[in-house]
């Protein structure tokens, strides 16, 4: 397999890199900073660097400018929190082979390098004839071009066209169906749309896929091959088929075809969270890079508050072994979405902070206005610590 450096300041995120890579055969190795990444990249050959933008000494792109200054190149991949195209294109500029944008998880890493070493990720799947699963892009009301130009289109995620990793694709002839499902997920979840056969089979090629939603009722489609082809260049998505509400018994048919479960047309609020809860784990409420969590914003129903607010505090539980691992002193947590429910977010702050003052580390809140009413409210909380900002709490380090 590939040999790999992986440069990056953070020894957490080496360490993900690093097991997520090697159990894939890859053989890895590291370093903290680019003058310790050039220094690799003179002892031995490599076929990929990974390459953090943000380090000490000497960041990702100066070691890149180094790289290819001195004519070596070696393709990289380079890891960035920053999702705008013109920071995207910048870095495009420089050199990199593709990007992932942090925090990541281990499909989109083993995704991304595996497009850059250009190995295959699933056996290739022929595509079938316009008669037996499409039409052709060019016919469609909006399809056009590959995976890209619908894919995200206007009514999906606008940064889902730019990831290799999707967490939602909407196979549906009508835009609008992919619209109305982005306002009803949480804001974590990336949703990508295809119009037409041909686009949704060139963006599950191009990408990792989770769900995969597959419209019942397109013209010249027959949505039980599309499903069949969908399967075997994406084996771990679960497949579900769309239906109108005016269909009967539309469950037992679409299992019978090979779907995992259907979902109704109009959306209801009820079925989607059903859909999230059943098919999307509870890690998704809480992100994490380095030491600086982020929670999520809640979507859903007010009876469904309280299983909220315990899975946020077991995942950031679970992350503050990882970032204690990783020897940081603190904690950034940032909980500037989460719902200004006094009792409950008091309750959560004092469970969370009994249990990481335990491990040595200090937990420096990140929150609205209406976050630090709140916790005055409570003379348990009212003394803690909050910051306008996750650069300022960052900065008191």
């Amino acid at each position: 397999m590939a040999r790999i450096l992986t440069v990056d300041d953070s020894r957490s995120v080496r360490m993900i890199v690093a097991r997520e890579l090697r159990a894939l055969g890859h053989d890895l190795d590291e370093a903290e900073d680019g003058e310790k990444g050039l220094e690799k990249l003179e002892e031995l050959t490599f076929d990929l660097v990974i390459l953090d933008i943000t380090m000490p000494v000497m960041d990702g792109p100066a070691m890149l400018a180094k790289m290819r200054e001195g004519g070596n190149k070696t393709p990289v991949l380079m890891l960035t929190s920053e999702s705008k195209r013109s920071i995207i294109a910048n870095l495009m500029k420089l050199g990199i082979d593709d990007y992932i944008l942090k925090p990541f998880n281990a499909e989109d890493l083993k995704s991304k390098v595996a497009k850059v070493l250009r190995q295959d990720i699933g056996a290739p799947v022929p595509v079938a004839s316009a008669s037996e699963v499409g039409r052709p892009a060019a016919a469609s009301g909006g399809g056009g071009g590959g995976a890209g130009a619908s894919a995200g289109g206007s009514g999906g995620d606008p940064a889902a066209a730019n990831r290799a990793f999707v967490d939602i694709l909407v196979i549906d002839d009508m835009e609008n169906v992919q619209k109305r499902l982005r306002q009803m997920v949480p804001e974590h979840l990336s949703v990508a749309g295809a119009l037409n056969a041909q686009t949704a089979i060139a963006a599950c090629r191009d990408r990792g896929v989770r769900a995969i939603l597959i419209d019942n009722d397109m013209p010249d489609v027959n949505s039980v091959a599309l499903m069949r082809q969908v399967r075997a260049l994406q084996p771990k998505a679960v497949v579900l088929a769309l239906y109108v509400r005016t269909s009967n018994n539309v469950l037992e048919v679409a299992k019978s075809n090979g779907f995992d479960g259907v979902l109704m047309k109009p959306f209801d609020v009820g079925a989607v969270e059903d859909f999230l809860l059943q098919y999307f784990n509870s890690q998704d409420l809480v992100s994490k890079d380095d030491n600086v969590l982020k929670v999520s914003k809640f979507k859903g129903r007010e009876n469904r508050l309280d299983g909220y607010f315990i899975e946020v505090v077991s995942n950031i539980t679970k992350y503050s072994e990882e970032i204690a691992a990783a020897c940081y002193g603190e904690m950034v947590l940032d909980v500037s979405a989460v719902p200004p429910n006094a009792e409950k977010v008091a309750r959560m702050m004092l469970e969370l902070n009994t249990r990481i003052s335990k491990m040595g580390i200090e937990i420096r809140l990140v929150g609205s206005p209406e976050i630090a009413k709140t916790l005055k409210q409570y003379t348990e909380t009212a003394q803690m610590p909050l910051y306008a900002s996750v650069d300022e709490a960052l900065r008191m380090s």
